[in-house]
């Protein structure tokens, strides 16, 4: 990797939380004991989502089993037993936000015997079963066989997982990780189910463009239907330094280069993150609203 640089470009600024929205979700969280990857991960846009009433729920607790060099997410070897109620809660926390379109995370799960696929599958369920109308995206671990039959099962709208970085920089992420195991993934949930796949590359470790677009070009292979590109922010003193803050205008090339190579969606801006505009995102990929 390069070496780092300290000081954000003016174009990272990002909004300060506020509104009766964003004070009205804060409060549901709290009220529902649930768990957002806006909070748990330090996503920079937790001001505009909050403050419009979406967020992205993140279900098995707030304690991943892996320990990626960039994520602000606490780690431990175990985490605690999935609460029973959790599905119930996130389905009436969505129906409480009338929402249109509901984007579900997890962290990882390696503790539990199915790697927590079963509950998952079931926070869909309930999701589906209260608010028939929502569309609903997942953003799954490296799932694999019978964990990606339950959560194909129950009937997800888009499967998303990331890929996270190029192939050269996979040492980023636990070493139970790969880009290989990701894209194996991606090409189960595009066979084993009906909806529409997606993922994330983060830019700025050090990442040249013929590995950017390599990346592309092996996604593809593997079926993926959407690509969602953005700059790599450091959370915390404890993560990985940021080696390149890319322009707006990187942004847009590579944007142009991931429709030429066939996604049906992409979203390329320093901010952009997995579930950043997700219904907006797999409308443009031609799902139906």
């Amino acid at each position: 990797m390069t070496a780092p640089i300290a000081r954000k470009p003016a174009w990272l600024r990002v909004a300060v939380p506020s509104g009766e929205r964003w004070r009205a979700m804060s409060a549901l969280v709290a009220r529902r004991g649930l768990h957002t990857v806006c909070d748990e991960a330090a996503c920079p846009n937790k001001a505009e989502c909050w403050g419009y009433g979406t967020a992205t729920f993140m279900v098995l607790g707030d304690t991943c089993t892996r320990g990626c060099r960039f994520c602000a997410v606490a780690t431990a070897a175990e985490g605690a037993a999935p609460r029973a109620d959790e599905p119930g809660e996130l389905a009436a926390a969505v129906l409480e936000l009338g929402l249109r379109y509901a984007v579900v995370t997890s962290v990882d799960r390696d503790d539990l015997p199915d790697r927590g696929a079963a509950h998952f599958a079931a926070c869909v369920r309930a999701v589906k079963a209260a608010s028939p109308g929502v569309r609903v995206e997942v953003l799954v671990p490296d799932y694999r066989g019978a964990e990606i039959d339950a959560i194909a099962l129950a009937g997800p709208d888009v499967i998303a997982h990331n890929v996270e970085t190029v192939r050269r920089l996979q040492s980023v992420r636990d070493a139970r990780a790969s880009f290989d195991l990701s894209l194996r993934t991606l090409r189960e949930a595009k066979e084993r189910s009906s909806a529409m796949t997606k993922t994330s590359l983060m830019l700025g470790l050090g990442e040249t463009e013929p590995e950017v677009l390599a990346a592309m070009d092996e996604l593809r292979a593997a079926s993926c239907d959407m690509l969602v590109m953005g700059q790599y922010l450091r959370p915390t003193e404890r993560q990985l330094p940021v080696a390149e803050y890319l322009s707006p205008e990187r942004f847009d090339r590579y944007a142009e280069l991931a429709r030429q190579r066939g996604f049906l969606s992409v979203v390329s801006a320093p901010l952009a993150r997995t579930s950043y505009h997700a219904m907006e995102g797999r409308e443009a990929a031609g799902g139906t609203p």
